[in-house]
């Protein structure tokens, strides 16, 4: 007996699901820093043609590939194709891809829930000193810290498509907006908060560059949730009379409006601390801001609001960090389970335990990358440079087979799949869409310059991280 499909409750489920995928550690941290460091509203503005532009098509034709098969990646690649042994890779590689991002993703979950952790019992200055980060990703504790992220991830995906992910995207995305509002209006309250705006929102044009570009195009295409098997899962969910140009629109708009509210915190945050900060000697990663530079950000607020009042603030940070890779991860470890549901008919019990049980061993691998293991510390030599399992995990699955994932969509609908069948799709539920300027540029655009946009980032993404050279 076939068990039904299951799909969301409603289209605002549906966009509040994808937007949690799609709102991250990277929207929230590392966005902000990088439009500041490379023009400020010029990098804004480019970042946003991006994403409307570029990736708002690829997300649409991952929903129309899984809404219209009712499939996984794999399944959705092998029955669109009418079974082609070749299109069978990519609908393989966008699985690996988000089993193996989940595996490095939870790490640095884990990393922040033991922060959240120790500010909660009052232990805020001890995150101030840079010596305990590396203390505190080698201590035994992280396996625990681990164990229950994945417990509470994997309790909510146990409740199902209805159940499970869409009420806890109703709960906790609004959670995380009012929480960063509410942050965002507090700190630009405080000194030389201005200073933090100007840089932000002001645009120098002088700063664009290749490399900004290319910057503003990973950022955008990463922080949707692209050439992860999520969308084309997700859209599976999605019932036939939703309009997918439109939920698409709304994710989009919803995750760009995160990133944008999130360096009216950051920014505003780092000048309070220093004045006279130098921008471009902030650290480009997440980890490093979030771990290394943030915690004295929020131990300085003690000189106003006292110790309680900076814990508290910053405590709602780390929560929302947390809400923020939470919702990312239960989208993405989503997309095995529904892959080994759809095509080896086990139950999602069992699809479960397996995928939880293997993810575990090999993040176990990655957190002990750090210094407890040195197998896994020293693990391969790229680029001239010793990596440790971690990194290899982070430069093959996200930085590499990404933008090739994104690519192989846009060819495989308009050249396998055919425009008249993507376009069929997508007028389901969306009346006005056949005949519209978007249905002629969407169709336009995956056929021409967005997969050669795609094939530049990863030719140029392979020589630099795996030959240390790049020719942008």
């Amino acid at each position: 007996m076939v068990t039904p499909r299951e799909h969301f409750g409603s289209k605002m489920g549906f966009v509040l699901a994808a937007a949690g995928s799609a709102v991250g550690i990277g929207n929230l941290v590392a966005f902000p820093v990088a439009a500041t460091k490379s023009g400020g509203g010029a990098f804004l503005l480019l970042y946003t043609l991006f994403v409307f532009f570029v990736c708002l098509p690829v997300m649409m034709a991952e929903l129309a590939m899984g809404r219209k098969s009712e499939k996984d990646p794999v399944g959705a690649y092998r029955q669109l194709s009418g079974g082609s042994r070749a299109w069978r890779i990519p609908g393989w590689l966008a699985l690996i891809t988000p089993f193996m991002i989940a595996v490095f993703y939870l790490v640095v979950t884990v990393w922040v829930f033991g922060y959240l952790i120790e500010i909660l019992s009052g232990n805020l200055t001890r995150l101030t000193d840079a010596a305990f980060f590396k203390e505190f990703i080698n201590t035994k504790a992280v396996f625990v810290y681990l164990a229950v992220i994945m417990l509470i991830i994997n309790g909510v995906l146990a409740m199902g498509v209805k159940d499970g992910i869409e009420r806890t995207a109703k709960a906790l995305m609004p959670l995380l907006f009012i929480m960063l509002l509410g942050l965002v209006l507090f700190v630009l309250t405080r000194d030389n908060a201005i200073l933090g705006l100007k840089f932000y929102l002001i645009p120098d044009f002088a700063k664009l560059n290749a490399e900004v570009v290319s910057k503003a195009m990973a950022q955008a295409f990463f922080s949707l949730s692209l050439g992860m098997g999520v969308m084309i899962t997700y859209g599976s969910y999605m019932k036939r009379q939703n309009s997918i140009s439109g939920s698409a629109r709304a994710v989009a708009l919803t995750d760009t409006m995160v990133a944008f509210i999130a360096g009216l915190l950051i920014l505003p945050s780092i000048f309070y601390f220093n004045p006279t900060v130098d921008l471009s000697a902030l650290s480009d990663s997440s980890v490093g801001m979030i771990f290394l530079f943030l915690p004295k950000i929020f131990l300085s607020l003690q000189a106003s609001i006292g110790y309680v009042g900076a814990s508290i603030v910053a405590a709602g940070f780390f929560f929302l960090v947390l809400v923020a890779a939470i919702t990312s991860l239960i989208s993405i470890i989503e997309v095995p389970l529904a892959t080994l549901q759809d095509e080896r008919g086990v139950s999602r019990k069992k699809a479960i335990y397996t995928v939880a049980v293997i993810q575990f061993i090999l993040a176990s691998a990655c957190a002990v990358s750090f210094g407890m293991v040195d197998w896994f510390t020293q693990f391969v030599w790229l680029a001239g440079s010793e990596k440790s399992f971690f990194d290899l995990v982070e430069i093959v699955f996200y930085d590499t087979i990404l933008p090739l994932n994104g690519l192989l969509v846009c060819l495989f609908v308009i050249y396998k799949w055919r425009r008249v069948n993507l376009d069929d799709e997508l007028s389901l539920g969306d009346g006005g869409f056949s005949g519209s300027l978007s249905q002629k540029y969407l169709n336009f655009s995956l056929g021409t310059f967005i997969p050669a946009i795609l094939l530049l980032i990863f030719l140029n993404t392979v020589a630099l991280k795996f030959f240390g050279s790049s020719f942008i």
